[in-house]
């Protein structure tokens, strides 16, 4: 059915429900008898628990318990785990992790976190029998930001580690690194400040928590990227039971951008309230409790230079990168300060490179996965910094990238760091984007600009990451008798059109309509294994494993009407929904294949009854979308006010299953990353206080904020999996970071002002400007 096939703009078959208000999120879903939870969080960023005295809360209307830090470790249950990437400390000695319970025991690290869960009948009380609650404080020195906090006489956060370097992670080759820049003809250093910032996804958190105890059984439903992992450390890290006793059900869900991907405190408090009570237990977080309660994103200082030679070639790269990790590690805390650092190598053949990252711990909340995991930062150093050296060695930065671009014949390619591209063909997007952009005409689009007393600058950027890295997915095609099919995924969807996605293949590959197909996600007792979303892998995993399952039904389908039709199995062919006996026209369609699967007198000896197919994928190496980035902006000087005037990419995303979705997901990946560089800044106050606590201090992109986005694909299907799919999830923001600063800074350069950090806000940029008249 050619509607469906590959490369088809399918438009998303889950939007009629959601956009009607049929979507299934976590506050939808109630339980018989259940109590509601409030978490009552500290005000202080550090500070000792002396007293709780929640008498006064437990007498209060409605109340069934208040669970303190003590009667949750009174259950014998773990804290939250670290579940990152193996990384040391300085030395080579073991990551030490701190105790990060989801209910303080007797200390405080960081404004808002829980320091008693009450459980009421009805939120309203809970919520008043928290303000009754008696907690005494004695406020400690805090640290907040990753400098301040490496300074000799800080306060530790964890006296017992020694101080605050919470890891140091090293690769590259230091001694080659060191040579290359002590023989440069030029070396071009500089600072990045990459600000800190916030997901506020569209769905603030929830869970609904139940323990049964007849059967010593568990239930989560709560917002996961994975829920098959968080089952997994749930049991065996957490509650120490077996996986069988754990459920965790995601149902719809309204945004994540890799913060949801984790454990939250709230989740853990709620699970001990329902163990506790015996009832279940609903939390439902609000907007203003998200900005101390949701896991940040980002926040690093990069000390990056690049060695050139006479040329304009790279000869070295070096990079020193704070990272703040926060009070704790969240549960995937190291990973983003760690696990992309390849993309910092971009598509440039520079030979030789070394990084070091030192995590920090602050008086602030931890920091996790946010949409590119350190992608973005990697790909903002690099590609900020190859247009610092354009612009104080006289080169045209097109011209500079294009001295260092990798060539299509030079692939495989293995980079001086960890990666090695398989495929791309960099430079005709460069030239690609550059053409969208009608680079040529923009010199008189400059000097109108100028004439009418503003700045115009146009940027560039191209940016290469990490996709879908080893690992498993799992997907089950189930039958039934009336010919309708439900497909089960191991992925779980947060909004990017997976039920499309899935729906849109299997109509393609077994001739089906789209009303016969049901897509179900994110359930640990509906498919036995998944590894869920994140890492731009589900259309690479889940797709590969949906084929394998493909497969299958389609095998036993032929032996069935190679049986029906009197004919030999190798005889029988399979196309648009038929089973053909091959030189006739001898047929059966799909339907009545199934049909005949359930009817045992149909069957033939040996045979199962029935039509379904499991299957798990396994990806051995990733893949890298990579795209060439182009925008223009104009400053009004007098407000310091940036305005996007166009954007355009050209990306390739291998096979591209569904253009349609490839540019919503394109679209808003640009959309974040312009939202960090001209508005996004989580500040906090030398005490730990969070400055930013709401929107009227947070600044978010609106849709006036941006325009027009011309996103082009160039197909370069990639050999790690079997559709040729490289992933398109994170690829907007990992590309619009450095881009969309570049543009800032070459308008902001005709007016003579000096380097500028994220955010660009108006004031930031009006304060530049004053600064170049003042000096000039």
């Amino acid at each position: 059915m050619g509607e469906y096939g590959i490369n088809q703009s399918v438009r998303r078959f889950e939007d009629a429900r959601l956009l009607t208000g049929g979507g299934d999120y976590v506050a939808d879903g109630n339980a018989h008898g259940q109590l509601h939870g409030v978490m009552v969080r500290s005000p202080y960023g550090h500070a000792a628990i002396r007293n709780i005295d929640a008498a006064a809360a437990l007498a209060a209307p409605g109340v069934a318990a208040v669970v303190t830090g003590r009667d949750y470790a009174d259950l014998g249950w773990g804290p939250i785990p670290h579940v990152g990437p193996a990384v040391k400390r300085r030395g080579g000695a073991d990551l030490a992790v701190p105790e990060f319970w989801p209910v303080a025991v007797d200390r405080v690290r960081m404004v808002g976190e829980g320091v008693a869960f009450i459980v009421a009948e009805t939120a309203d009380q809970a919520r008043d029998a928290g303000e009754l609650v008696g907690i005494e404080y004695e406020q400690l020195p805090a640290v907040s930001g990753a400098e301040p906090a490496l300074a000799t006489g800080a306060p530790a956060l964890w006296p017992a580690i020694g101080d605050n370097e919470a890891l140091v992670h090293e690769i590259g080759d230091r001694a080659a690194t060191d040579a290359a820049f002590a023989t440069a003809h030029h070396v071009v250093a500089r600072r990045f400040d990459i600000s800190r910032v916030l997901a506020n996804a569209m769905e603030p958190r929830a869970c609904l928590a139940a323990w049964n105890g007849r059967a010593d059984h568990y239930t989560l439903r709560a917002p996961v990227q994975h829920p098959w992992m968080v089952r997994r450390i749930l049991a065996a890290r957490i509650l120490g039971v077996d996986e069988l006793q754990v459920r965790v059900i995601t149902p719809d869900v309204g945004g994540s951008f890799g913060i949801r991907s984790n454990i939250y405190p709230e989740y853990l408090a709620a699970l001990a309230a329902s163990r506790l009570t015996g009832r279940p237990v609903k939390w439902t977080g609000d907007r203003s409790e998200g900005f101390v309660s949701d896991y940040h994103g980002r926040d690093n200082i990069a000390e990056a230079a690049l060695a050139l030679d006479a040329d304009g070639g790279f000869r070295g790269f070096r990079l020193r990168n704070l990272v703040d990790i926060g009070a704790y590690f969240s549960p995937m805390g190291a990973g983003p300060a760690t696990n992309n650092l390849g993309t910092l190598s971009g598509v440039y053949t520079t030979p030789v490179s070394h990084v070091e990252v030192v995590g920090v711990f602050t008086n602030s909340h931890p920091t996790a996965p946010y949409r590119g995991a350190g992608r973005p930062e990697a790909a903002y150093i690099i590609e900020c910094l190859v247009d610092e050296a354009a612009r104080e060695l006289d080169f045209d930065p097109v011209e500079l990238r294009r001295r260092n671009i990798i060539p299509p014949s030079a692939m495989p390619f293995k980079t001086a760091l960890t990666f090695t591209y398989d495929s791309g063909e960099f430079e005709k997007n460069m030239d690609d984007a550059v053409r969208l952009v009608d680079r040529e005409g923009f010199p008189a689009r400059r000097a109108a600009s100028e004439a009418s007393g503003r700045l115009r600058g146009l940027g560039f950027a191209y940016a290469i990451e990490r996709a879908a890295p080893p690992g498993l997915e799992a997907a089950e095609i189930r039958f039934d008798p009336g010919g309708t099919v439900t497909v089960l995924s191991g992925t779980t969807q947060q909004g990017q059109g997976h039920v499309t996605m899935y729906t849109q293949l299997l109509c393609s590959w077994l001739g089906i309509e789209p009303d016969r197909v049901r897509v179900i996600q994110g359930d640990t007792d509906r498919l036995a294994f998944g590894q869920g979303a994140g890492g731009s892998r589900s259309s690479a995993m889940g797709t590969a494993a949906l084929q394998m399952a493909k497969d299958k039904v389609i095998a036993k389908g032929c032996e069935l009407a190679a049986h029906l039709l009197e004919a030999a199995v190798d005889d029988i062919v399979f196309a648009d929904g038929e089973f053909t006996v091959a030189g006739t026209d001898r047929s059966l369609p799909l339907g009545e294949i199934v049909r005949a699967a359930f009817s045992p007198g149909s069957l033939p000896d040996g045979i199962e009854p029935g039509l379904s197919a499991h299957a798990v994928y396994r990806g051995s190496v990733a893949s890298y979308p990579n795209g060439c980035h182009a925008c223009e902006v104009e400053i009004d000087p007098e407000t310091g006010a940036v305005e996007l005037l166009q954007y355009a990419v050209v990306d390739d995303f291998g096979t591209v299953l569904n253009p349609l979705m490839v540019k919503g997901q394109v679209h808003g990946g640009v959309a974040q990353g312009l939202g960090q560089i001209t508005l996004e800044n989580a500040v906090y106050g030398v005490d730990g206080q969070l400055l930013t606590a709401s929107f009227m201090d947070y600044g978010m992109p609106r849709a006036d904020d941006m325009c027009g986005f011309a996103v082009v694909t160039n197909p370069v299907p990639t050999t790690a999996n079997p559709l040729g799919v490289k992933g398109a999830g994170e690829a907007g923001t990992v590309g619009a970071m450095p881009c969309v600063m570049n543009a800032i800074r070459d308008a902001l350069t005709s007016a003579g002002a000096e380097a500028l950090d994220m955010p660009a806000t108006p004031a930031r940029v009006w304060s530049a400007i004053q600064a170049a008249k003042d000096t000039g």
